[in-house]
């Protein structure tokens, strides 16, 4: 089938006097935003973040995550609950340096229903647009994700990337069951074009972005 396809093609260039192709066009460059020095793009990640709605803390190394999740929670007036993904990014860490939290390590209906936030690991960070990519598939659930009033996203600094391209190039050539990208808590103008949030997701993004190794 290919070959007569080429064929054809071929025939339509000869009666038209087209030149045959002999590499494909060049890339356009990245954009402006997409560029930079790690440090550059880790700002521009934040800026970009908190213009689509998110907010931003910072730890120092992955033992201070529990203690800005916790205190996250509290100025949010978010209780102390919180569903722990799977993964060990998150579920590894050490959550009894935040024992004002309440810990549930299993993403069923008792546990989403009891807690306000989910926190959950990050694929990369797109400083272009302040985007997360995460993925879902085996224990980690895209309800993790979706479905809380707060989705806490921890996410390492050296994980920030400058564009799509870069991001697309993190999860290799075996795709995971579920990839998503997330700017800002969820919000929607399909309701007679008047903006609401949280209509199809959280209503509340974190980031904690976690500086070091």
């Amino acid at each position: 089938m290919t070959g007569a396809r080429d064929a054809i093609l071929a025939a339509i260039r000869d009666a038209r006097g087209d030149a045959v192709p002999t590499a494909p066009a060049p890339r356009s460059p990245l954009p402006a935003r997409a560029q930079g020095t790690p440090e550059a793009l880790v700002a521009r990640f934040v800026e970009m973040a908190l213009l689509a709605g998110a907010t931003v803390s910072r730890a120092a190394g992955a033992d201070g995550v529990p203690g800005a999740v916790a205190e996250y929670l509290s100025r949010g007036g978010l209780g102390g609950a919180v569903v722990l993904s799977p993964d060990p990014a998150v579920a590894g860490l050490d959550w009894d340096r935040a024992p004002r939290l309440t810990v549930h390590r299993g993403a069923g209906r008792d546990e989403m229903a009891s807690a306000a936030a989910t926190v959950t690991g990050a694929v990369c960070g797109v400083a272009e647009t302040g985007t997360l990519m995460v993925c879902a598939g085996g224990p980690v659930a895209n309800a993790l994700h979706l479905l809380p009033e707060a989705h806490i996203a921890v996410l390492r600094a050296s994980d920030i990337v400058g564009g799509y391209e870069a991001a697309r190039a993190r999860l290799g050539a075996e795709l995971p069951r579920a990839v998503t990208f997330i700017t800002g808590p969820s919000r929607t103008a399909d309701i007679e074009k008047t903006p609401q949030i949280g209509v199809h997701g959280p209503r509340r993004l974190h980031i904690v972005l976690v500086d070091g190794a």
